[in-house]
């Protein structure tokens, strides 16, 4: 109830904390989930809004420890960087630190990274493509630059909606509501 037009969410590593972001709050929502990955014991928490830096947020990602928290906008086409003083909680003090401008993509929808954050992936309807980036600093979007894209519209998926890899980044799935499948690729 906290957010109306949801779009993206996230869970902690043991999955007792989830975290929804939309656009019609422009906030990020912290839930507790008293039993791991059960959303049925989800309880809200508290809340960060990130309007300041785009009043059109999609998605959001967090770090390995939860220290840094990435906010992907839609009307400024960034990928927005935070820091948190305790990991995976947004009522403690959150920091803006800097925004990527992903010119790559003018209508970012989903976003996400590799494991130690040394490559960061965007991707929404317009460019219809999963776009990559690499990081010199893990985690530092100021860091970021791009170094290619995989198109999706000529193939299986003119609007992707979602995506997310395996844990090894072997594989690649991506969600399509113009197909109403989930798509894989090696």
């Amino acid at each position: 109830s906290e957010e109306t037009r949801p779009n993206g969410f996230t869970f902690n590593n043991d999955g007792t904390k989830m975290f929804v972001i939309g656009h019609n709050g422009d906030d990020v929502n912290e839930y507790k989930l008293t039993i791991g990955f059960d959303i049925s014991t989800a309880t809200f928490v508290d809340s960060f809004d990130t309007e300041s830096e785009d009043n059109d947020s999609r998605d959001v990602k967090f770090n390995q420890n939860g220290t840094k928290m990435f906010v992907l906008g839609k009307q400024n086409d960034r990928v927005c960087e935070y820091t948190l003083s305790t990991g995976f909680d947004v009522s403690s003090t959150v920091t803006f630190i800097d925004c990527f401008s992903a010119p790559q993509e003018a209508k970012p929808e989903e976003l996400e990274f590799n494991p130690n954050g040394t490559k960061m992936f965007i991707m929404g309807e317009s460019g219809d493509d999963v776009n990559e980036y690499t990081l010199s600093t893990g985690f530092d979007v100021s860091t970021a630059s791009f170094v290619d894209s995989f198109s999706l519209a000529a193939t299986e998926e003119s609007t992707p909606s979602s995506l997310e890899f395996s844990s090894d980044g072997s594989k690649l799935f991506v969600l399509g509501p113009s197909g109403n499948k989930v798509y894989e690729y090696t």
